[in-house]
């Protein structure tokens, strides 16, 4: 898809440029050709043939950045499971007993709550 967005971007460069010496050099050319005057609807027509061109390079362009940032991720996913196996075969999990919490004495508490302790920076 590169190459193809590629073609297209010059192929769209090469339109611009061929239109823009003819319209300079109209008046030598048309007389030579015998060809008719331009009018408004031929210059629509070459702008939205240009226009079809540049979008048609430009959705080319769109489809190949696409189409690299999802191998990019799909590659980035595979790394990042090889990097979990090999973080697992260097830090094997050894079963280990539960370290016992330590209990705190019971309180007696007579439902009454503590003030509350207003701490501030100084």
């Amino acid at each position: 898809m590169k190459k193809i967005a590629q073609y297209l971007q010059i192929v769209v460069l090469a339109y611009f440029i061929l239109y823009l010496i003819f319209f300079i050099s109209f008046g030598v050319f048309g007389s030579m050709f015998g060809m008719d005057p331009l009018t408004s609807d031929s210059m629509v027509k070459v702008f939205l043939v240009g226009l079809i061109l540049f979008l048609a390079a430009w959705g080319a362009g769109l489809m190949h950045n696409s189409n690299q940032n999802a191998t990019f991720k799909k590659m980035q996913d595979e790394m990042n499971g090889l990097k979990a196996k090999l973080y697992d075969f260097e830090h094997p999990q050894t079963p280990q007993q539960p370290k016992p919490l330590p209990q705190k004495p019971h309180e007696e508490t007579s439902g009454i709550l503590r003030p509350r302790q207003n701490f501030t920076d100084q």
